[in-house]
């Protein structure tokens, strides 16, 4: 289900209950439109609007948002959100929320917008930029290690978004 705005998962009815209907995948087009339509915005640190900047949890968490969700600040926290999806391409869904990091620690996320691209906050390139899935680990590009699911595939709701 999606959050009721201003409310945690941990304040929502029990899963089973509905706080906003809606086809899923008109909400993760929705999603993937409006993460596209910041792209090119400015990395900030700790930014969490589009008039400042965002950091990559910022940015995931302000999509989210616009949804009705309310996801935790950081990207560690937000790899707990939702409902675990295998980590598999052929599985993702627009809209999945997508975390990377290195030795076993969550240090950035984004969100999956189809095709084997994502689109995040890259500090590297100081904006929101969209990516390739399938890019080489390296000392700039951290490893993926997870799939959140925060829209529900089987039904009309969206899955709780926190723990």
């Amino acid at each position: 289900m999606l959050a009721a705005p201003g409310r945690t998962a941990a304040q929502q009815p029990s899963a089973g209950a509905s706080a906003t209907r809606g086809a899923p995948s008109a909400a993760r087009d929705s999603v993937a439109a409006l993460a596209r339509a910041q792209l090119g915005r400015r990395y900030l640190f700790g930014g969490t609007d589009p008039a400042r900047g965002f950091d990559c949890s910022g940015f995931t968490r302000y999509l989210m948002r616009a949804m009705g969700v309310q996801l935790p600040r950081t990207a560690r926290e937000q790899a707990a959100a939702g409902r675990e999806v295998p980590r598999d391409p052929a599985r993702l869904r627009v809209g999945d929320l997508l975390t990377f990091g290195r030795g076993g620690r969550i240090t950035h996320v984004g969100v999956y917008v189809g095709g084997g691209r994502y689109i995040h906050a890259s500090s590297y390139a100081g904006r929101i930029v969209e990516s390739r899935l399938d890019r080489r680990e390296s000392s700039l590009v951290r490893a993926w290690m997870g799939v959140r699911r925060l829209i529900a595939e089987g039904d009309t709701t969206a899955a709780v978004a926190a723990r």
